[in-house]
């Protein structure tokens, strides 16, 4: 087949977007299939502005008045098309009666504009944009949801039948397996871990829903049970916020909690191999990809008690209040000693989220969608 993927703007920075898009692209490639991949030029993007909001309004430009007929002059070579983030769903009205697929990874910023969420408010133009994504999957031939969660909400807040709907599980995005000691040491002294401490590693971005205020609540109450000198928090991500800084000095954890920005994935690995735990204590995912990133490396995860948190991590995960940091930390005291056996749940739980599976999967969703449009047109 000759696959066309359409992935995000690249001045947006949408990490585990582009991952997956990559991974789309390498692996359609080992299966043997065509595959190109087709991004929205940062004609106006690029420029050098002060003001961050106004680049974001050009931004719109690239995206939604430029880009379409860079899409047309793409679509006459391929066999499918699939648009990579539903946050693209916006260019489904140019693909009428053209094979395609949209991967709907979260529904969180469309019930964040209809005012599901009291966390978060949605401004004005977010909830049009928004607005403007939910049309776009509305008029989608097929799509795939990547978890359970995911599919129901999209189920609940369009107007799609079932059948247009799929559940296909994300795979490892990167062959993540257990690093040798003497590597991982080198690789911590680097990142300046503090040599042969134990650390509870967190890993995610600065999104509301990411809970990295909490994730701090719950180290701070972890460290009044512990009394334990040599433990650190490490977390992975985006460049800490003034709250969180603030929170940082306000419990007196600055000599306690390491940021690590840009981190590779070898780099990842060797913390995944070498923490106590993961603590992922999101209040929403899409799917969750450093629970089976951790569970790959050996490390035990104490993720939320909430879907898709509790479906990605199976039986292999240790569940806690995400939103209630006193009995979180008291939970992850209680299983410390325990953490072995869940070790070994978590190399047989990761094995179901492989990315040869998930490859296969959407295959056989292109296959369908090419079928479909050809009994249309009989």
């Amino acid at each position: 087949m000759k696959i066309l993927l359409i992935g995000n703007y690249q001045p947006d920075s949408i990490e585990s977007m582009n991952r997956f898009a990559s991974m789309l692209e390498i692996y359609l490639n080992q299966f043997g299939h065509q595959v190109r991949v087709i991004h929205p030029i940062p004609h106006f993007g690029r420029l050098n502005l002060p003001s961050q909001l106004f680049k974001k309004w050009l931004g719109y430009i690239d995206k939604l008045i430029l880009f379409p007929s860079q899409l047309r002059e793409a679509l006459s070579w391929a066999d499918v098309i699939h648009i990579c983030d539903h946050g693209n769903a916006v260019y489904t009205k140019y693909l009428r009666n053209i094979p395609h697929v949209v991967t709907c990874h979260d529904l969180l910023a469309i019930r964040s504009a209809l005012g599901e969420f009291t966390e978060f408010k949605t401004k004005w133009t977010g909830k049009q944009i928004q607005q403007m994504i939910l049309k776009g999957l509305d008029q989608a031939q097929k799509i795939v949801c990547v978890s359970e969660q995911t599919r129901s909400d999209l189920l609940r807040l369009s107007s799609l039948s079932e059948s247009a709907v799929s559940l296909i599980p994300m795979g490892l995005n990167y062959p993540y397996r257990p690093m040798a000691t003497t590597e991982a040491k080198q690789r911590l002294k680097y990142l300046g871990i503090p040599q042969d401490s134990q650390f509870i590693l967190h890993v995610g971005g600065n999104y509301w829903y990411k809970n990295r205020l909490g994730v701090l609540a719950i180290f701070d109450k972890l460290m009044l049970k512990l009394q334990h000198p040599d433990f650190y928090l490490v977390m992975v991500g985006k460049p800490m916020t003034v709250e969180m800084r603030q929170l940082i000095t306000v419990r007196n954890l600055t000599h306690k909690v390491i940021d690590l920005v840009n981190v590779d994935n070898e780099s990842l690995r060797s913390l995944y191999s070498s923490a106590t735990a993961l603590l992922f204590p999101s209040l929403y995912e899409g799917f969750g990809w450093p629970i089976i990133e951790a569970q790959a490396c050996g490390c035990p995860v104490f993720t939320s008690n909430r879907p898709p948190m509790n479906e990605v991590g199976g039986e292999a995960a240790i569940y806690i209040e995400a939103d209630n940091p006193e009995i979180a930390a008291e939970k992850i005291v209680s299983y410390l000693p325990r953490l072995e056996e869940f070790k070994l749940q978590g190399f047989v739980n990761y094995q179901k989220f492989t990315a040869e599976g998930m490859i296969e999967k959407y295959i056989e969703i292109y296959r369908q969608a090419i079928d479909d449009r050809s009994t249309d047109k009989v």
